[in-house]
């Protein structure tokens, strides 16, 4: 197994590194287990110890015998993500119980850097969690996009994005996270088995924290064979798709990767997934003036989504330093919606959430040039 890369401080302190055993998943935990002369059972208990109790050493997990304690301290280090920034939006001080947007930076252990967002709202409290540091696919109206692909993120650093959050919800809105929406910084299909992975642990009933799968929310751009993979998989999750127009040319143009999974071939995949999962799909599209928010654009979609069974979620455009792309106006937005509305279509407006601290979507970047955050 390969040494993590190094943080800066070590590199100066010229500290060597013990591999992170929270890198490794649970089959690979039992692999190391057996490796050890050790029962099955004791990579369920490490598990355990190292996600549902979240211990910081191994010196502390009582049911091992101190034998196996020194050989795991003797080669093994535990670094989880860390919390080393956090910004709110102001309150509304026209509305008396305001619960405002809050965004974090979260270090991990090789000290790269990821965001992650809290959305309160009435009845729940939403974790928006990142799968990827950067992303490779670069839409043209994302921050992240801008900032390059750097790596995929372990199973652990997306589960430890929930805990830090989770914490940080009952400090700040006494509530713990009620949903997860796999929507921040990356394509979580293209880091899908470790994603999988994480909902396994998130979910584990009687861990400390244990969410049910239907309050999960996995968002793509459109990846088909990924799509097949989670209809496949039994998950009860949800599924995103950020369509953002249902005109080839004007998809392509937002997103780039359209053309290699065109709308007939998205359509598909979706009604794939209706037929495995019984589930409707969420078709997610941004609203861009001039772009895709005319009464035509509004018929293509209308076109689109009566061939699969699907809600539909319109958001505003979230404005991001030097990307040189406008939200739709309101009086197009209005008809817009209204042509939805006319053809029976289940519609979802939903009010753009930590705009203001670029923590919508579209604007998570653990940079300052595109998006100004406001973090490091």
């Amino acid at each position: 197994m390969t040494l993590p890369l190094v943080p800066e401080l070590q590199k100066i302190q010229n500290i060597p590194l013990l591999p992170n055993i929270r890198e490794l998943d649970r089959r690979q935990l039992g692999l190391l287990m057996k490796s050890l002369g050790e029962p099955g059972y004791r990579a369920r208990q490490l598990h355990r110890w190292l996600y549902s109790n979240q211990l910081p050493d191994f010196e502390t997990m009582s049911t091992f015998g101190s034998k196996l304690r020194r050989k795991l301290s003797e080669s093994w280090s535990i670094r989880p993500a860390t919390m080393v920034g956090a910004i709110s939006e102001p309150a509304d001080r026209t509305l008396p119980d305001s619960t405002p947007t809050a965004k974090f930076l979260i270090q991990l252990a090789d000290g790269e850097l990821v965001e992650s967002v809290l959305i309160p709202s009435d009845d729940r409290v939403t974790a928006c969690i990142s799968t990827q540091v950067g992303c490779p696919l670069q839409c043209t109206f994302c921050a992240t996009g801008a900032m390059g692909f750097r790596r995929n993120l372990f199973a652990s650093e997306i589960a430890d994005q929930v805990y830090l959050l989770d914490k940080e919800a009952q400090n700040r809105y006494t509530c713990k996270v009620t949903n997860i929406v796999f929507m921040g910084m990356g394509e979580p299909l293209l880091n899908l088995e470790n994603v999988f992975e994480s909902i396994a642990t998130l979910t584990e009933k009687d861990y400390r924290f244990s969410i049910s799968e239907k309050k999960i929310t996995i968002s793509t751009v459109g990846l088909v064979p990924e799509m097949e993979q989670i209809s496949d998989s039994r998950l009860k999750t949800r599924l995103a798709v950020s369509l953002h127009s249902a005109d080839q040319h004007i998809r392509e143009r937002l997103m780039p990767v359209a053309a290699k999974y065109p709308l007939d071939m998205l359509s598909g995949a979706i009604a794939s997934y209706n037929s495995k999962t019984g589930q409707p799909v969420t078709l997610v599209c941004m609203l861009l003036s001039a772009i895709n928010d005319s009464v035509e654009d509004a018929q293509k979609l209308v076109r689109f989504a009566k061939r699969v069974l699907c809600k539909i979620n319109l958001i505003d455009y979230n404005p991001i330093v030097n990307l040189g792309v406008k939200t739709g106006c309101s009086d197009s937005k209005t008809m817009f919606i209204q042509r939805l509305l006319d053809a029976g279509m289940h519609v979802t407006v939903r009010k753009s959430q930590g705009a203001t601290i670029n923590a919508a979507c579209g604007q998570l970047a653990t940079f300052s040039g595109n998006n100004g955050s406001p973090l490091q």
